[in-house]
Parts: structure tokens; C-alpha cells; sequence
């Protein structure tokens, strides 16, 4: 499957999960100390907002994830959501302190009551907790939309890693071919995503 294909209507939902139809968009540590000089920041930050702005609009639920560690204190402007974003009365939001979202959080139980079974996933950082948590949502069943323009990464070539550039790139193209049994993943610019099926 290339990056950007939509499907037939009928054959976008595949999750493995029983009873859960819905989308959510999920939006990952777009926090003031996590995007404060990332690749493309303030582009990816204003792709986010649009695609916040369409889930509510078409009443798709946004739910939003805050990370906090020894290194970013909960509670700090570090640790806030950065001001473009502001989350509204009754989106959840999910606290965590490892890459993958669902690890040790109430995310599961959040999309379980929501009845959600793929997730539109945006945010930081591409080369950890966005990584994590696609693959942690695919092996627990989610279809899993990666929006390829609303991801970034800070530059870590100093510890021999590729440019924020190659890490966003290469994440983009490896998960437009992720498979597995009776789930779907897919790679869409933010323009292009489908957050509910044409009636």
C-alpha cells in the first residue's frame, strides 16, 4: 500500500477489535519542551491544529497525550501543551511516562468507552514516542493512520542518528507498509485524511 492511497468505502476499517467502529485523533507530546526546536515545528504544530479543528467539526473525538519523565516535570511550562493547541472541556487527556501511549496509561480504557478502533495519530517525537505508540496501538489491534506531515523530530545526528528530515521520511515510508493480520496501517498528508466514512 502506498503513502496517501485511500480505499474503496468498506474496506477502510479492519481493526480486530469487536464493537469499536469509531476514529479518534490522537495527539501525541506536542508539549513546549518536547517541540521546542523540531524539525518543521511551527508548520506541524499549525497541521495539527487543522486536523484538530476538522475531528471536532465533523465530531470525531480528539484525545490528547502529555508526557512526563525525570527530565520534563509535570505541572511545568515544559510540560504544557504548547499554546496553539488547547484541548477542550470533555477531550480526554492521557498522561504517560513511556514512548508508547498505552503503556501504564487509561489510554485503552479511553478509546474502549469511545468505541474507537483506528487511530489518526500526530505529534512528537517521530523517532520515539510517536513510533512507539504505532506500533504499540497495531499489535493491540487499532488500524493505525500515521498523518505524515503532522510528525516531527528533533535533530539527533550529534548521537549518529539521520537528520529530523531522513527520521520523518523513513517513518513515513516503512509504516505506508506495515501489515498485519485483519488491520490496516497507512500513511496520509493532513489534507488528505479521511476521519469518517462517506455516508
Amino acid at each position: 500500500m502506498r503513502a496517501g492511497v485511500r480505499h474503496e468505502q468498506g474496506e477502510d476499517r479492519m481493526t480486530t477489535l469487536d464493537n469499536r467502529p469509531s476514529t479518534a485523533v490522537l495527539v501525541v507530546d506536542v508539549q513546549n519542551d518536547v517541540v521546542e526546536g523540531v524539525h518543521r515545528r511551527d508548520v506541524v504544530v499549525a497541521n495539527i491544529a487543522g486536523l484538530v479543528e476538522r475531528a471536532r467539526t465533523e465530531g470525531v473525538p480528539v484525545v490528547w497525550v502529555q508526557h512526563s519523565d525525570e527530565g520534563l516535570a509535570r505541572g511545568s511550562d515544559d510540560w504544557r501543551i504548547v499554546p496553539e493547541l488547547v484541548p477542550q472541556d470533555g477531550e480526554p487527556l492521557v498522561e504517560k511516562h513511556y514512548g508508547d501511549s498505552f503503556e501504564d496509561t487509561t489510554l485503552e480504557s479511553v478509546l474502549s468507552g469511545l468505541g474507537v478502533g483506528r487511530l489518526v495519530i500526530a505529534g512528537a517525537e517521530t523517532d520515539a514516542c510517536i513510533r512507539s505508540t504505532l506500533h504499540g496501538a497495531f499489535t493491540r489491534g487499532y488500524d493505525v493512520t500515521l498523518v505524515g506531515d503532522a510528525h516531527t523530530a528533533g535533530d539527533k545526528t550529534a548521537w549518529g542518528a539521520p537528520t529530523p528530515a531522513q527520521v520523518i521520511a523513513h517513518t513515513n515510508l516503512y509504516w505506508a507498509h506495515q501489515k498485519a493480520p485483519g488491520r490496516r496501517a497507512e500513511v496520509v498528508e493532513t489534507k488528505d485524511v479521511v476521519l469518517r466514512d462517506a455516508p
